[in-house]
């Protein structure tokens, strides 16, 4: 794990034992000052859903002069603070949707560094940081935004009634769970008891709210701020966070203008008022106004997660934009492009495509369920329910452009609650 070179040549296989099982060490997924995150694998349990590990580790000496002796036990005090912090938010917070499962712990004995502490959490999908990537400046769905304002709010309503704060809130730290279809929240390195900050330094540049901003610097002069700050700070960095979502664009040097400071009521009208945003064109005043109630600069002032999830933007009923289902993973496939009318009347025609369909699928995971409306909304449509999300990604993968009786087939994923429920949007954007 830490101290491995990720270079051209693949490294030899990576095991670590947790939980009583063996784990393969597949691929990095991030790393921070304190922290490396890998992808691993259950071995023998193919069937098993992969996994993620938190590492902490001290950072390796730097080459130059010698450091201080005090210097590696201080970084690895440092670790095992943000391991123990972090295990003790995760266990508090455990069972809601909303927020990234804590499977267990364990000590990684094998480390290049010596001993380290892992966490081994559930692994997630696409980052609304990819998201924004992806949306080209163009801003998500109203669809797509809401579903993540709502996720996210439940989380925070959640561990705000438990008396933590997240304190880190921003794109890299929202991620979309396919097996739940839904946003979680993850790393709670940061995060605090309200009332106890043990860490003066919080939150991130571009979403760091005004108090915190003030506190960090009065920090940094060696002076103490009279003002604590509170969950508060979470809804400013959701209110920045949507504001992104919506315009496509990063605001990190919007918020830290004079311009901001003087009058942020006005640069948000001007934001949802733009020609160049494409959701201008839908009625939006509801998620404009949810927007303001998250970014009061009195933190007072500021909604709470509870007040903001009873705004009637949440009343809106949207549909999903055709990039929203192949970027957000579901354990349900549609392919479209696949069957004529024709087929669609031919009943022997219908049962024998029916069939060499469900064969093709089957290639790649035990299919539960598969619809092929013949009637409208869905008419023509493929819907394949897989047992799980990696299933299904496996194969949108294999299925996107392949020929199919002679026309090439467009998968995508498609919300599994929908389905369930028999709801088939007939109109996507």
């Amino acid at each position: 794990m830490s101290g491995c070179v990720w270079g051209a040549a693949p490294p030899p296989p990576l095991l670590l034992e947790a939980l009583g099982r063996l784990w393969e060490v597949q691929a990095p997924l991030g790393s921070g000052s304190s922290a490396s995150v890998y992808r691993v694998r259950c071995c023998g349990d193919p069937r098993a859903p992969p996994g993620a590990v938190k590492e902490f580790v001290a950072p390796p000496a730097r080459p130059g002069p010698a450091r201080r002796p005090a210097a590696r036990p201080a970084a690895a005090d440092c670790a095992e603070y943000g391991f123990r912090k972090e295990r003790a938010a995760l266990e508090h917070l455990r069972g809601h949707r909303n927020i990234v499962t804590l499977y267990g712990v364990f000590t990684n004995h094998y480390s290049a560094n010596g001993p380290s502490r892992c966490l081994l959490l559930e692994l997630l999908d696409v980052s609304v940081s990819e998201l924004l990537l992806h949306s080209s400046n163009q801003g998500c769905s109203m669809w797509m935004i809401q579903h993540c304002a709502r996720d996210v709010l439940e989380a925070l309503a959640f561990l705000h009634h438990k008396g933590y704060v997240h304190a880190d809130l921003k794109p890299r730290n929202i991620l979309w769970s396919a097996e739940e279809e839904c946003f979680k929240l993850i790393d709670f390195g940061l995060s605090f008891k309200e009332g106890n900050q043990d860490v003066k330094y919080i939150q991130t540049d571009g979403y760091r709210a005004p108090e915190a901003e003030l506190q960090n610097c009065l920090a940094q002069a060696g002076l103490q701020s009279e003002t604590e700050c509170t969950s508060a700070v979470d809804l400013w960095s959701l209110g920045i966070v949507l504001l992104e979502m919506f315009s496509g664009m990063k605001l990190k040097h919007t918020v830290q203008s004079q311009e901001w400071k003087a009058n942020s009521s006005a640069i948000i009208d001007r934001i949802f008022a733009s020609e160049g945003v494409v959701n201008s064109a839908i009625p939006a005043y509801h998620l404009r106004d949810l927007i303001k109630s998250m970014l009061h600069c009195d933190q007072g002032k500021r909604a709470s997660a509870e007040k903001a999830l009873c705004s009637p933007f949440f009343s809106i009923p949207f549909a999903p934009h055709i990039e929203d289902l192949v970027m957000l993973p579901t354990p349900v496939l549609r392919l479209l492009n696949v069957l004529s009318d024709a087929s669609l009347q031919s009943e022997e025609e219908y049962e024998d495509i029916l069939e060499d369909i469900r064969e093709e699928c089957q290639k790649y995971g035990p299919v539960v369920s598969l619809l092929i409306p013949k009637e409208n909304p869905g008419k023509g449509q493929v819907f394949v329910e897989y047992a799980n999300a990696g299933d299904s990604k496996a194969a949108q993968k294999m299925l996107t452009g392949k020929i199919f009786d002679g026309k090439f087939v467009v998968a995508t994923f498609y919300p599994l609650s929908a389905y369930k429920r028999g709801y088939l949007y007939q109109n996507l954007l």
